[in-house]
């Protein structure tokens, strides 16, 4: 391990349970998105990490969605937030039970508006319930419909079930953003060496209705951004 990287992992522990603090003490959706943000600069400022969003002109600037990205690092949900921080949009993430439990990312995880996904419950109705809570007091649901994080050579793995499922069962319209760059390789390269500054690009789609069926979302996703 480097020094830098030492030193980074050091920064990313102090800021994240800062700022998971700062999210437990603030309860409205308005608050937690700028917490969110200021979060996201803080640490991707860090790295020297530039987000490039292509197509800003497709971001709505308000209404709920569900918004679905393909998922290829830690830093993910940081490159969304600052892609749609200039839109009026707050979307609770489907997190996994092991960043709740998380000592690195569990405060922030619990208290950023997340909504748990047990995989090892025997039903599904809590989960479920949870989102139609959310989406009832005005939030979108933010996703990333591959389930885990793309360790492939392949740009996007196969999409879950669920998202769809989500989408329809909340009458939400699909909001697609897919993140172009190498991110994993770009995170590596500048948790290594963060002077050089680096760019990652993240494309806003158009809108997909919920209730379009002609052609799987999955299909549909890789047709908007010219996926092979």
């Amino acid at each position: 391990m480097t020094f830098n990287q030492i030193k980074m992992a050091i920064f990313s522990i102090i800021i994240t349970n800062y700022y998971g603090f700062k999210l437990k003490i603030n309860k409205d959706s308005i608050d937690k998105k700028r917490i969110r943000i200021a979060y996201a600069t803080a640490i991707l400022n860090k790295l020297n990490i530039k987000i490039k969003v292509i197509n800003t002109d497709k971001l709505p600037q308000d209404g709920q969605y569900l918004l679905a990205s393909n998922h290829r690092t830690i830093i993910d949900p940081l490159i969304v937030e600052l892609a749609t921080k200039n839109s009026k949009i707050f979307g609770y993430w489907i997190a996994k039970k092991e960043l709740y439990n998380s000592l690195f990312f569990g405060m922030f995880t619990r208290n950023g508006g997340s909504i748990l996904l047990d995989r090892e419950a025997s039903k599904m109705s809590g989960f479920f319930k949870d989102i139609k809570s959310c989406v009832k007091d005005g939030n979108s649901i933010y996703i990333f419909p591959e389930g885990t994080r793309n360790k492939t050579d392949s740009p996007v793995e196969e999409f879950k079930e669920g998202a769809q499922v989500i989408a329809i069962k909340n009458k939400l319209p699909i909001l697609p953003v897919y993140i172009r760059s190498k991110a994993n390789e770009v995170l590596m390269a500048a948790v290594k060496d963060s002077d050089e500054q680096r760019i990652i690009e993240i494309e806003i789609g158009d809108i997909i209705d919920y209730k379009d069926r002609t052609l799987p979302f999955q299909e549909a996703y890789k047709k908007q951004f010219n996926i092979i």
